[in-house]
């Protein structure tokens, strides 16, 4: 086995760590992950309104 392998996963881990790549990554992930969270309370308060205004229909049925 060769001894200079662990060596050389850290190098290239800290390259990966240093490139300008990941960040670009990093933003998309943050971008996706605030639509969700927007998507997600969006679809809560619209669900609550749904749920009221059939309740009201229901009820006058």
């Amino acid at each position: 086995m060769n001894e200079l392998a662990p060596l050389n996963v850290r190098g290239r881990v800290a390259d990966l760590l240093r490139s300008e790549a990941g960040q670009g990554l990093a933003e998309y992930a943050l971008i996706i992950v605030l639509i969700a969270i927007l998507s997600i309370l969006a679809l809560t308060i619209i669900g609550t309104q749904l749920s009221s205004e059939l309740r009201t229909i229901g009820n006058s049925v």
